[in-house]
């Protein structure tokens, strides 16, 4: 099964394809960009494009996204949720299967530790998927919610 993780974001969501199997390995990966100086509106169609590109693309099972979490003031936590909610768009109009994880549920699967930083959320994923390269931190959390999906799913024998 491929499983598409993202990690959502109004500037910048992460996304990483992964394919379940003995081995996890990575298909893709990467940080879709939005023009931080053009209108909410817009950013939100440009992630709804870039999210529904890699959907076309690789045509994953199932789509893992990175629930909410408490920002740093309540109009982030908005916009942020404007974004959640065209990436959850983009998979619903494909079909997709969407789980929802939060950051420390994410963090604690791939780490062992659900306060870990970003730094070693990434650590763990060249780890854990054999990268010859560190991704970008947007896109190795994306990967991270991907691996924490099929975490879950190989617990309930779902994988």
């Amino acid at each position: 099964m491929i499983v598409l993780g993202i990690d959502p974001g109004s500037h910048a969501t992460g996304y990483g394809v992964v394919t379940t199997g003995p081995v996890a390995r990575m298909l893709a990966g990467g940080v879709i960009r939005t023009d931080s100086g053009s209108p909410l509106a817009d950013r939100l169609a440009t992630i709804h494009r870039g999210v529904s590109a890699v959907i076309a693309e690789f045509r994953p099972g199932v789509m893992a996204v990175e629930n909410l979490f408490n920002a740093k003031n309540a109009r982030s936590s908005l916009i942020l949720g404007h974004a959640r909610g065209v990436i959850l768009l983009a998979g619903a109009e494909h079909g997709l299967t969407v789980a929802e994880y939060a950051p420390r549920e994410v963090k604690q699967a791939v780490t062992g530790n659900g306060a870990a930083s970003k730094e070693q959320v990434r650590f763990m994923v060249v780890r854990l998927l054999g990268l010859r390269e560190s991704p970008a931190l947007d896109q190795s959390d994306a990967l991270a919610v991907a691996l924490a999906h099929m975490g879950r799913t190989h617990r309930r024998g779902m994988a």
